[in-house]
This record gives structure tokens, sequence and C-alpha cells, in this order.
């Protein structure tokens, strides 16, 4: 047990960081639940890493914008070809979103083969360095979230189906920086799922339950010294399958 780990100085901007995802991740879940295609963001999700591996094979690490010039340029693609894809052969959506992600982590390994940093890349593509992020970092992504949630809030998704990937590859761009890509998944799918079906009321409990399992996630990996965005995803796991499984108590009761 180490106290001396509950420093505010770092989790602190950790858990804004949460917050901050949390934002956008709540409302995009929910529509990721009813259109059916639950693994879209860890796709684009990989569509964007694999923007960010190519950009360190290229060296072009720095300048900055080079890297997230990548990051947002193979997102952006990867959910045009997946709108694409849904427009044609919509029946096999989820099979093509599930094939596009293995491709895409794949292909991620394969330019990661010659570097003797591989390892390390990988696992912070994946559980992402969320003690490591500063407030400063958090100013543009919220910049980003706002105009993404504007744009959401004004044009509905499913009049504008090609909006919501485009606006999607953004969000999860962004987002994969800042968490990883196992936290982005969780972020968006464990809370949506959690409160399903719950009306208007939902998204706030989604929002509460997603807080609580950020909070304790960091509280837990700092007070044990764990790595923080795998006990966070396992936080949020518990709490989800919590809220679920007393929820149907519940129901189970009042009939």
């Amino acid at each position: 047990m180490n106290i001396e780990g509950l420093d505010s100085a770092i989790l602190g901007p950790a858990f804004a960081a949460g917050l901050l995802v949390l934002t956008t991740h709540v409302p995009l879940g929910r529509q990721v639940l009813q259109r059916g295609i639950i693994f879209i963001d860890l796709a684009i999700a990989q569509f964007a890493g694999l923007g960010v591996i190519a950009a360190h094979v290229m060296h072009l690490d720095s300048p900055g914008f080079t890297v997230q010039l990548m990051a947002y340029g193979t997102a952006v693609l990867g959910a045009f070809l997946l709108y694409r894809c849904e427009r044609h052969w919509p029946e096999s959506q989820e099979a093509i979103i599930g094939t596009s992600f293995i491709v895409a982590a794949c292909s991620g390994i394969l330019l990661l083969s010659g570097s003797p940093q591989a390892g390390e890349h990988l696992k912070e593509l994946l559980v992402g360095q969320i003690l490591w992020v500063g407030y400063p970092v958090l100013v543009p992504v919220a910049v980003i979230y706002a105009v993404v949630l504007l744009l959401g809030k004004f044009l509905r998704s499913h009049e504008y189906p090609l909006l919501f990937y485009l606006l999607f590859a953004v969000t999860v761009t962004a987002s994969v920086q800042l968490v990883g890509v196992y936290l982005v998944f969780a972020s968006l799918i464990i809370p949506a799922l959690s409160f399903r079906n719950a009306g208007k009321r939902g998204v706030w409990f989604a929002y509460g339950l997603g807080a609580a399992g950020y909070g304790l996630g960091l509280f837990a990996s700092a007070l044990f010294d764990l790595p923080a965005g795998a006990v966070i995803v396992l936080s949020l796991a518990c709490l989800g399958l919590l809220v679920m499984v007393t929820r149907t108590f519940v129901c189970l009761v009042a009939d």
C-alpha cells in the first residue's frame, strides 16, 4: 500500500481527463449501441494509433502537429471507409468493423517490428498514460469535444450518417492519445450499456457511473501502485456489472 501515491498533482489532471472523455463518450456510446456497431471505437482508435505508429516509424515525431495530422488523417480515412461499407453492405457492417480493427492492429505491429521500443509503444497505445496527463494538454481536447458536442446537437447524426462517422473519428483520436484504446472502449460502452433503455435520465446516471469508475480506479491504482488504465477499466466493468445486476433484480421484484 502506497499512501504517498495519492498525490493530487498527479491524480487531479488524470481524473479531469477521465471526466473530459466521458462528456463525449457517454452520448456517443448510446448512439453506438442504437446503431449496433459496438466495436467501431476499437477500429477507429486502432486507425488513429496506426497513424501515430507510422509517424514514429518515419521519424516524424517532432514537431507534434505532424503526429496529430497522421493520427487524425488515418482515423478520418478509416471512418469514411467504414461509412461507405455501411452504405453498401449494412448487414455485414459489424464483421467489417472487426476485420478493420484486426488489419489496423496487425499493420501497426508490422510497422513496429524493427523498433526496439515496440513493446512500450504498443502498451502506451492500448493502456495509455493517463497519469502523465497535465492540465495544459486538456485544453485543446476540450475545444475539440465542444465542437463535436455542438455539431452533434444541432445536426442529428441519424440524418447525417457520414457526420456521425467523422465526428466519431475526431473524438476517438483525441481520446486515445489521452487515455489509450482500452479506456476509450470502456468509457464509450460500459456506462451507456449499464443504463441502456433508462430514458433521458440514463445519460446522467451513465455520467455518474463513469466518473465513479475513473475516481475509484485512479484511487486504487495509486494506493496499490498498479497500472492506472487497467485498474480504471476493471473499476468501470465492476460498477457496470453491479448496476446491471441491481436493475435486473429490481425489475424481477417489481414484476
